[in-house]
């Protein structure tokens, strides 16, 4: 048995948490790196993505002056939120993951909020 590293450990128990109160909306999963930041709208009981965006987007590329800033991660936020909502896709729950909930984390869930996604 290896044990975990505390980011893991509470990756797990966010998990366990959203479980409880999920119901039939998706999950809002974000992936934070060192120089970039991901978000992806995942249907857990299909096992399908239904949106997705990253700083690496073509979209974004061009505007962004670095992946791993405030400013990005709420860009990426507004398009995955876009990208959900023309999915038909209005209310998910936030995954953070193991990360705090401030800072990156935070601007792009409040950009999702921003661009129609509830939760």
């Amino acid at each position: 048995m290896t044990s975990l590293s505390s980011f893991q450990r509470r990756r797990i128990r966010v998990r366990r948490s959203l479980k409880k109160v999920v119901g039939d909306r998706p999950r809002l999963s974000v992936f934070r790196s060192s120089k970039q930041i991901y978000a992806q709208i995942i249907d857990d009981k299909s096992g399908n993505t239904l949106a997705a965006a990253s700083t690496l987007d073509k979209e974004l590329k061009g505007l962004l002056k670095t992946g791993a800033d405030v400013n990005a991660a709420s860009e990426v936020g507004k398009l995955v939120a876009k990208r959900a909502v023309e999915k038909g896709v209005n209310a998910v729950v936030f995954d953070r993951g193991g990360y705090m909930f401030h800072g990156r984390v935070k601007a792009l869930a409040d950009a999702a909020r921003e661009g129609g996604l509830n939760f």
